[in-house]
């Protein structure tokens, strides 16, 4: 195909209005098509705590510092939803070479109840960084029970793992439950052992599982529980205190907020 003199010079045009645009937005942005900063060490990339429900925020900091040879520019900072806030100087922030700095992260807690995981992503003229905090919100009351108690309560339900749904117990494990679904019905009934910070050796951490999970897996395990363990079986048929369209809402929730981990350790 020939081309002419014409058509070369606006294809060749074209091409010159392409290339300034990409580099403009790179010189805008300072970020663009850079990796990940390397050469800043934080104090922690991650953060975790535990609050009682009712606590209107969580704060964090983030401590870093600059071991380049050259001052870095903080451009930009964004936060996964309106209700977590950076706190940090004016931007853009130099942060001069060899030196420290720190941002404050400010998470609002009304109206969330259960896990809250939430993201700070830092852009700076030499990479992004993205950080995370996690706030696990303690149910109403899950502190008012004394070492002694939840000792007894523990050998309790090694003997009788249905006994949680009754006495004293059903007061935490199946308060507020009619007409829960979901989230809700986990927060009020699963939370309380599997949130909690003073979650009992033998209750797994349901986000750290090392084997494969889907739908089927949590409606077994939260219908029919586990014999020899803590875990009751919460379906009506097993004289449980819940019905099977609440466990399906269950097994819905876990599979589509935990993911399924698959390790090859056989256990």
């Amino acid at each position: 195909m020939v081309f002419s003199i014409h058509e070369k010079t606006c294809f060749a045009g074209i091409l010159l209005v392409l290339w300034l645009a990409h580099n403009v937005q790179a010189e805008v942005t300072g970020i663009i098509e850079k990796p990940p900063v390397n050469n800043v060490a934080w104090e922690a990339e991650s953060k975790t705590t535990n609050v009682m429900a009712g606590l209107d925020y969580a704060e964090y900091i983030f401590c870093f510092t600059n071991l380049s040879a050259m001052p870095l520019t903080v451009i930009s900072v964004h936060t996964s939803c309106g209700c977590t806030t950076a706190q940090l100087p004016p931007l853009p922030w130099t942060v001069p070479a060899g030196t420290n700095g720190q941002i404050g992260v400010r998470v609002n807690l009304a109206g969330k109840s259960g896990t809250v995981t939430k993201t700070i992503t830092v852009g700076t003229d030499q990479g992004i960084k993205t950080l995370l905090v996690k706030i696990i919100i303690e149910p109403p009351g899950a502190s008012a029970m004394s070492a002694t108690n939840r000792l007894q309560n523990m050998q309790i339900s090694q003997t009788n793992r249905q006994a949680v749904f009754h006495g004293d117990c059903a007061s935490c494990h199946i308060k507020s439950i009619d007409g829960q679904y979901a989230k809700q019905l986990f927060d009020a009934v699963c939370g309380v052992c599997h949130e909690t910070a003073h979650r009992a050796t033998m209750v797994p951490d349901l986000h750290t599982l090392n084997v494969p999970t889907d739908e089927l897996f949590w409606r077994t395990w939260i219908s029919y529980g586990r014999p020899g363990s803590l875990m009751p079986a919460f379906a009506k048929t097993e004289n449980g205190p819940l019905t099977d369209m609440q466990i399906a809402s269950l097994a819905a929730y876990l599979n589509s907020v935990i993911p399924s981990h698959i390790t090859n350790s056989f256990q």
